[in-house]
């Protein structure tokens, strides 16, 4: 898919939900036969003409300013991760995309002393396709305790979090609300997908779980974006049981970031953790009583 194609889907996508009583578009009580606004509607919003805005949308125009895109997106009211989402297709349409695929990502010096640091702390390594490129013990055991936990030092054989949200049942059993978690998944995707236009790994990422998971398809359509630093998550684990933790992005700038999962102190979730930690120090998990019944065909899940 060229990059005017995803812009005008894009805009399509924001368009057809937004109802006119969001914005205060008259219908009159009339049918309308098409979800959302129309075009010229759009277009009256956001001060550009009607014939302007369908040749964006339709993709026959490659030279929208940041000026005429922010009145889009404060027409189409767009939330700052999308409307810094539409700027970057918009600016994707100015080049031809050559599919490049970039060399692995490495694991910055700072993430990996952090990584060293949190020995207690579940933490992973995340690239910017959702690979994970390292993780220490903690976070091995919470998020991906029936993975070969050398993986991540193979390139080849990387877990990739958007395929094992999707694609592997220990996974989408670790979360107690499923589709919450796959949104942001999806949503972060989007994002990635629009700042990095040419990155052909990511592109066959995205055609693999399309292909691979309805779910997966459905959300990708519905072009969505989140930008989820902090997210809160009750997670199902076979070994502590039930917890609830926030799951926070440290950034590195446009490289990996780190993953963390934390628990309130004095809650339970904090003592399941350190269950957790204590199960990994011991030469078997068995050392120690789960803290919930453990079903034997759920072994353990990744972010």
């Amino acid at each position: 898919m060229n990059a005017q194609v995803r812009l005008g889907d894009f805009l399509h996508s924001r368009r057809s939900q937004l109802r006119p009583e969001d914005v205060g578009v008259p219908t009159y009580g009339e049918r309308r036969r098409v979800p959302g606004l129309r075009r010229e509607e759009l277009a009256l919003l956001a001060g550009v003409s009607a014939s302007y805005y369908a040749r964006l949308e339709q993709g026959h125009s490659m030279n929208a300013s940041p000026e005429v895109l922010d009145a889009i997106a404060r027409a189409l009211q767009l939330n700052d991760p999308e409307r810094l989402h539409l700027h970057a297709l918009a600016r994707s349409t100015k080049h031809r995309s050559r599919g490049r695929r970039p060399a692995p990502e490495q694991v910055p010096s700072a993430a990996r002393q952090l990584l060293d640091s949190l020995t207690d702390v579940p933490a992973i390594v995340v690239g910017r396709r959702s690979d994970v490129l390292a993780w220490n013990r903690p976070g091995h055991a919470l998020f991906a305790g029936h993975l070969d936990p050398t993986s991540p030092e193979r390139p080849p054989e990387r877990p990739n979090l958007a395929r094992l949200v999707f694609l592997d049942a220990h996974t989408r059993d670790l979360y107690a609300d499923w589709p919450s978690k796959a949104r942001a998944v999806v949503g972060n995707l989007r994002l990635v997908a629009g700042q990095y236009p040419d990155d052909a790994a990511l592109h066959e990422l995205v055609g693999e779980l399309s292909a691979k998971s309805g779910d997966f398809a459905s959300m990708w359509a519905d072009h969505r974006v989140k930008n989820h630093t902090v997210a809160v998550y009750e997670m199902r684990h076979p070994l502590v049981g039930s917890l609830t933790v926030t799951q926070q992005t440290l950034s590195y700038g446009p490289g990996p970031g780190v993953v963390v999962a934390t628990a309130g102190t004095g809650s339970p979730s904090r003592t399941a953790l350190a269950l957790l930690a204590q199960a990994i120090a011991q030469p078997s998990a068995e050392a120690i009583a789960p803290a919930a019944p453990v079903r034997p065909e759920a072994q353990a899940g990744v972010n």
